[in-house]
């Protein structure tokens, strides 16, 4: 059965080609010097939606004065909510919201998707002067700005690119931390944690959006095993969908708390920890965001792009011929089964962990 993210992508691909075929070109404006209202859209996950927040935090510091709207998605809307830049938030798949978001004028509307076409189409029927999206196909003939996109450049940079017709120039390093935990939450991590306060803790998301990006159950569960061996508390976040991973992961010392806690909730445990340990995956760059040490495995998707950067990070890629082999968030099946995240061994993640533990985390600038 398809999935609904398939099929999304399906009909962008015959209904999106279609209507950016059939909508006039967008003309060339200038930009309004004190914008006042921003419109955002940001379909997807939850990782674009993370790394697209220190862009939005540079637009609210030049121009505080200003409103930002979001239009979102149901799957990636709470992320915003680690995001303090945002005045508004809409969802792109809920009618109601998506028409109230569409009756408003703007000053600026800039659509950050990647290569789907229909958010463009939505940027070009928005009211607004200005539109700035990326050029990575026909969709750059709706807008008012187009802007290159590269996949050599890590993606919170890329989000940068999208300030420059506005006179916000990328910075040579994403700022962190660029997430924000609200109170409410840490309160609850507080709760959920409780007498295990005192102790070292590392955080394991071991999920992923698609089968491709998962190591596998049974290698989390011995790397917690060993890691619990060294005096650890390993704690388990997820969806309801890794409750049993989770369960079996956590084992009989670990703390599993996938499924039982929202994902805001979640970046409140993960902001407790010494470590964050994942796949690929928007988990992993909340933990980035918020400015704690990870260890990530990629194998499908581009380092260069989604991997962690800095010395708070070690990524662990085989770099097999065949990977990476993700372009613009589509992942071919694997006639190989994901030999690039099946060969990274339980030792090798361990040993990361181990020099993360035992070494201070480095100040970040």
């Amino acid at each position: 059965m398809i999935s609904r993210i398939e099929f999304l992508k399906k009909l962008d691909a015959l209904l999106g080609r279609f209507a950016v075929s059939c909508l006039p070109a967008s003309r060339l404006t200038g930009v309004r010097p004190e914008p006042r209202r921003l419109l955002v859209i940001r379909p997807g996950g939850i990782g674009d939606a993370v790394l697209l927040a220190p862009a939005l935090a540079a637009f609210k510091e030049r121009h505080p004065a200003a409103k930002v709207t979001i239009l979102a998605e149901r799957r990636n809307a709470a992320s915003f909510d680690l995001c303090p830049a945002i005045d508004h938030l809409f969802r792109y798949d809920a009618p109601r919201e998506f028409l109230t978001a569409l009756r408003c004028r703007y000053d600026i509307v800039i659509d950050t998707e990647q290569w789907h076409r229909l958010s463009a189409v939505v940027a070009r029927l928005a009211a607004a002067p200005v539109k700035i999206g990326f050029a990575s196909n026909e969709r750059s003939r709706l807008f008012t700005h187009p802007v290159a996109y590269s996949h050599d450049d890590y993606e919170a940079l890329s989000f940068f690119t999208l300030l420059k017709p506005l006179g916000i120039m990328p910075p040579d390093r994403a700022p962190v931390p660029f997430l924000a935990v609200p109170e409410a939450a840490r309160q609850r991590a507080e709760q959920m944690l409780g007498a295990t306060a005192h102790r070292k803790r590392v955080v394991i998301f071991a999920g992923a959006s698609i089968p491709e990006r998962r190591w596998g159950t049974e290698r989390f569960a011995e790397l917690a095993r060993r890691l619990e061996g060294e005096g650890v508390l390993v704690v388990l976040v997820g969806g309801r969908e890794d409750t049993g991973a989770g369960a079996v992961i956590a084992g009989m010392a670990g703390l599993n708390l996938a499924g039982q806690i929202s994902l805001v909730e979640s970046a409140a445990v993960i902001a407790t920890a010494s470590l964050l340990i994942s796949g690929d995956s928007g988990v992993l760059h909340i933990g980035v965001g918020l400015d704690i040490p990870t260890v990530s495995l990629f194998g499908p998707g581009r380092q260069n792009k989604w991997g962690p950067q800095g010395a708070k990070h070690t990524v662990i890629n085989h770099h097999e011929a065949c990977s990476p082999c993700t372009t613009f968030g589509t992942t071919p099946r694997c006639p190989h089964q994901v030999r690039c995240l099946r060969e990274i061994t339980v030792d090798e993640v361990f040993r990361s962990a181990m020099r993360h533990l035992e070494t201070p985390a480095p100040v970040s600038r």
